[in-house]
């Protein structure tokens, strides 16, 4: 099969459990290639790029990459490395070739420039900026997007921002290294600056502000303009978010009789009560940001005291992670699960929805290697919505420079109907 030219491609390193990726593949991108270090997050995306439907495309063209970024090779190399992207080559009909992508993307690690961390920025062994940088000089994809925590908006990584812009689109700034001034050549990007968007604005039951970074090639780019996506509508409350899932995790005790049955009606009838007072705050009762944590920080919870008592005034304890709906029944840990004084701990599936998850996600590993996934995975709405706004500029730049013999400005194989219900998105994008 050969390539075809309405198809959007895209690489995503630090893939983790996948939020990037579900956003940006609702928001028309196909993977040729997803890299994540951590096994069980590797194994997170085989299993649902294997088992749904909507995946089918990935599951045919995309490769899982499990292994360190570092070694990640997309493109054959002249001393006779072939290139890691060895799926998508049926698609693409060659080996991916420089300037081929559409879209390089990364949720580079947090913890660098983490308010919860030591904000060593450059100096921590974990910061994959200048490997994201090293992909883009060699794939030289149409745009790059790169997210992370609002920290690295802080004053004092403003040289390492500036150093960032300067190797993407040119420009003087401080090698981080050496600390010397430098005119940078540039990779021929126009960066569209950081943005901080705020995942409740999106859908997103959940303060979960990220720094996000698009820039966009040059000759791509041109006349029209990027637009950053906006509030989608009010905020949505941990009660309307999770109301169904506490019900049926409380149903089995409800229907049995006597003392459980009554603790089980109380404690529902609690929780329910506190989380829908906190709709009347003005954060709206959405949940504080989730934290992952590291495989060096013990057990799972839901973050630091600040963290717990914001909980806590949602009606959940946070002081650890709940067994699933069916294991906390198996296991007959109802009391630790989800009656306790301080209200009911959350459960994996609970989180993922608190993330913005679609319910078919479905996560591998023990129950703290899941959740450490989902605390730390980029919220899929958020994601989409950046995806489309870059998927606007990408598709309009293609309709600007198709030659005139094309019929009505049609893509190949795209139809009528599918070119107009985008041509508003694309319009807005010139304006």
């Amino acid at each position: 099969m050969g390539p075809s030219v309405d198809v959007l491609t895209s690489i995503e390193i630090c893939a983790g459990a996948g939020g990037q990726a579900i956003g940006l593949h609702e928001a028309g991108f196909k993977h040729l290639a997803l890299v994540e270090i951590d096994p069980y997050a590797a194994e997170t995306l085989r299993s649902n790029i294997r088992s749904l439907k909507e995946w089918s495309w990935e599951r045919e063209y995309c490769d899982v990459i499990s292994g360190d970024v570092k070694n990640f090779s997309p493109i054959p190399r002249d001393e006779g490395r072939e290139s890691d992207v060895k799926r998508g080559q049926a698609f693409l009909g060659k080996p991916l070739a420089r300037g081929d992508l559409d879209l390089l993307a990364g949720g580079v690690p947090c913890p660098p420039f983490s308010h919860a961390g030591k904000q060593l920025g450059k100096d921590d062994e974990r910061d994959l900026f200048p490997r994201i940088l090293e992909l883009a000089d060699d794939l030289h994809p149409k745009a790059v997007m790169i997210e992370n925590v609002r920290g690295i908006k802080d004053a004092k990584f403003e040289d390492y921002r500036t150093y960032i812009a300067a190797r993407l689109e040119g420009g003087w700034a401080k090698h981080p290294i050496t600390g010397i001034a430098e005119n940078f050549d540039g990779l021929g990007y126009r960066v569209c600056e950081w943005e901080v968007l705020e995942a409740s604005d999106f859908g997103v039951p959940q303060l979960r502000p990220r720094a996000v970074l698009v820039a966009i090639r040059e000759d791509v780019l041109k006349d029209i303009k990027f637009v950053w996506p906006t509030a989608t509508g009010s905020p949505k409350s941990v009660f309307r978010a999770l109301e169904k899932s506490m019900n049926l995790r409380y149903a089995p005790y409800l229907e049995m009789s006597g003392d459980v049955a009554r603790l089980a009606e109380q404690r529902l009838g609690k929780w329910k009560e506190k989380a829908q007072l906190a709709e009347g705050r003005k954060d709206f009762g959405v949940a504080p940001t989730l934290v992952g944590g590291s495989k060096k920080h013990g057990g799972a919870d839901l973050g630091p005291s600040r963290a717990k008592a914001a909980w806590a005034l949602l009606g959940v304890s946070g002081v650890g992670v709940a067994n699933s709906h069916d294991e906390s029944v198996k296991k007959k840990s109802q009391d630790r699960d989800l009656f306790r004084e301080a209200g009911p701990m959350l459960t994996v599936e609970q989180a993922a929805i608190i993330q913005g998850f679609p319910d078919n996600w479905k996560f591998s590993g023990g129950k703290t290697a899941q959740y450490r996934q989902v605390g730390n995975a980029f919220p899929p709405p958020v994601a989409a919505a950046v995806g489309k706004a870059i998927a606007d500029v990408l598709i309009a730049a293609r309709e600007r420079d198709l030659p005139e013999s094309a019929p009505d400005g049609a893509l190949p194989r795209q139809s009528a109907s599918a070119r107009t219900d985008s041509i508003d998105n694309r319009e807005s994008a010139r304006a």
